[in-house]
């Protein structure tokens, strides 16, 4: 019996690194790690999504939101967020296989 690679199937039927179908079928993972971080810093800080909520002036359901990935969060509503977790958040931006730090 033959294996593969689940990066070589991903590869094959979806695309390589940077293709736009790659990129289309990894966007949903990305947001999905941002929502979990999100609730894992929640957790940690022992606060309830409406305790959040109120730091950052939004209601528990759009932290729930957030936190599930179900809807697309703007920048300075993440920034907003891990804030008023007081939590380091880094992002990059990758450019022709180079890595850039965004502060």
């Amino acid at each position: 019996m033959k294996t593969y690679s689940l990066d070589g199937v991903i590869e094959q039927y979806i695309g390589s690194i940077g293709t736009l179908e790659r990129d289309a079928f990894e966007e949903p993972l990305r947001f999905g790690l941002l929502g979990k971080a999100i609730k894992e810093a929640r957790l940690k800080r022992h606060l309830t999504q409406q305790q959040l909520g109120d730091l950052v002036g939004m209601q528990k359901a759009q932290i729930s939101k957030l936190e599930n990935s179900l809807t697309d969060a703007h920048f300075d509503t993440v920034i907003k967020v891990f804030k008023a977790l007081d939590a380091k958040a880094s992002f990059s931006v990758e450019l022709l296989n180079q890595t850039m730090p965004v502060v």
